[in-house]
């Protein structure tokens, strides 16, 4: 069976399994009913990938109806139930007091379906099925909503977004996942609470606009934060970069965001074209590599690549930014630790920041130093952020094409070749440990990705060259 089909046999008994627990609630009396996105999924004529269930049970019985249950959100009357190894949030029906954190309701009154839908965020998330009768419950507009292909928040939008500051975020997540407009007053309402999201965790943000920035228009969802006042709270550093003028003969594009818009809508192009193939893939056709389009850390290099830009802005014979790259990984490092991102994604993004620039002169490097950067296992990713940019402004991928070309046709063992000598090799020749050690042994690994050096007996008499050059 293929990668699809098990991922179609999936998905199935997913649904099967979600049936079969709203039959098990209606069975002890209850009523239950799909809930949320799942049902914005089935209408738009999409597979979910998850399914919420709402029902009238309270959470103890929920947790006596289900053998493996955890109560992680028990305050709320959410209760996770795992059937088949697939895990469902089974919530109660519920309407919610007022949000003093912004965030999480004080006080929590169960009711029934109608009075849920009223506490949910946007109109398109508050309908719910009926998946034994084959009904939908719609009483908010929802279907409507979706056929005039918009984003509107239920009820009065101040209080859905004061309840949850978030939810101003995930309005332009939703919009841009799948192509709707916000509507008018929900707008507005954005744009006149925008000060509030920074009240926000920053993993929350940083969660949204990883979602975000992997969806399928990240330029339009950096514009669209930026129209509702957004971008400049979370990332004051991007909306630095407009009109931040730039050479024409290199940027005929526009100033620096313009270039950092449009190099997004690059990225998603590859990602949309890598989606249309399996057999496809956008980079990573080399030794043991992945298509990685659609990474997080890819994405956020994108938009932040240029942030160091407008600091480094001069004037002299013609308009230049000096070190752009190093400032502006340096500016990276500061926002993945406000974002609260891990180190993992911190070092990567920082790294993709400081070398973006790198391939420009790969057709004139030594073959050692390419190899090198072959062997980092964030070279694709920083191949994909090289091409993007390059196809943003002048779309010459010489460089580009120089280096694929390269990189597929080596072998593992030629990127990453095994040491012909270690510091033990370089201690029986009488050396001391020391820095000396590092120096000879890198020298020697660059004559060997060369191939000017293929033994041990070459490294070995290499190294004892190398000994009486430093000896003096």
């Amino acid at each position: 069976m293929n990668d699809k089909a098990n991922l179609d046999s999936r998905k199935n008994q997913l649904k099967a399994t979600a049936i079969g627990i709203v039959k098990r609630l209606r069975e002890n009396g209850f009523s239950a009913l799909f809930a949320g996105g799942c049902v914005r999924d089935m209408l738009m004529g999409s597979i979910p990938e998850d399914y919420d269930i709402a029902t009238d049970a309270n959470p103890d019985d929920i947790i006596s109806i289900f053998k493996r249950t955890v109560p992680i959100g028990i305050h709320f009357g959410v209760i996770l139930v795992i059937e088949n190894d697939f895990a469902f949030e089974v919530a109660t029906f519920r309407s919610d007091g007022t949000y003093s954190d912004g965030r999480h309701p004080d006080t929590v009154t169960f009711c029934d379906a109608s009075g849920d839908a009223l506490r949910r965020d946007f109109t398109i998330n508050g309908m719910f099925y009926d998946p034994i009768e084959d009904k939908h419950f719609d009483c908010v507009g929802g279907e409507d909503d979706l056929k005039a292909r918009l984003i509107r928040a239920i009820g009065n939008p101040f209080e859905r977004f004061n309840e949850d500051r978030l939810r101003m975020i995930r309005a332009v997540r939703f919009a841009c996942q799948f192509d709707f407009k916000i509507e008018e007053q929900t707008a507005e309402a954005i744009k006149k609470l925008h000060h509030k999201i920074l009240t926000v965790s920053s993993e929350r943000i940083r969660d949204e606009l990883r979602k975000t920035l992997t969806g399928p228009n990240p330029d339009t969802s950096i514009k669209m934060l930026d129209e509702l006042n957004l971008l400049h709270e979370i990332l004051p550093e991007v909306t630095a970069m407009k009109g931040v003028a730039q050479p024409e003969n290199f940027h005929p594009e526009g100033d620096v965001f313009t270039h950092t818009l449009l190099t997004l809508t690059k990225l998603a192009d590859g990602r949309k074209a890598t989606d249309t193939s399996e057999e496809h893939h956008s980079i990573a056709h080399g030794p043991g590599k992945k298509n990685v389009s659609g990474s997080w850390e890819l994405a956020m290099a994108v938009l932040l690549h240029d942030i160091g830009k407008p600091v480094t802005f001069e004037i002299a014979d013609r308009i230049r930014f000096n070190n752009h790259d190093s400032v502006g990984a340096k500016m990276t490092e500061k926002i993945c630790e406000r974002l609260r991102m891990s180190n993992a994604e911190k070092e990567r993004i920082t790294w993709l920041v400081r070398m973006h620039l790198y391939l420009r002169h790969a057709q004139e490097m030594r073959i050692s130093k390419l190899k090198r950067l072959f062997a980092h296992e964030g070279y694709p990713e920083l191949a994909e952020l090289y091409k993007v940019d390059s196809l943003a402004s002048t779309a010459n991928l010489d460089d580009y094409n120089f280096c694929q070309n390269m990189f597929e046709e080596l072998k593992v063992e030629e990127i990453k070749p095994e040491p012909l000598i270690t510091g033990s090799d370089l201690i029986a020749l009488g050396l001391k440990p020391g820095p000396i050690f590092a120096k000879i042994l890198d020298a020697i690994k660059d004559e060997q990705l060369e191939q000017k050096i293929t033994t041990k007996k070459e490294a070995l008499k290499k190294a004892k060259e190398l000994v009486s050059i430093e000896s003096g």
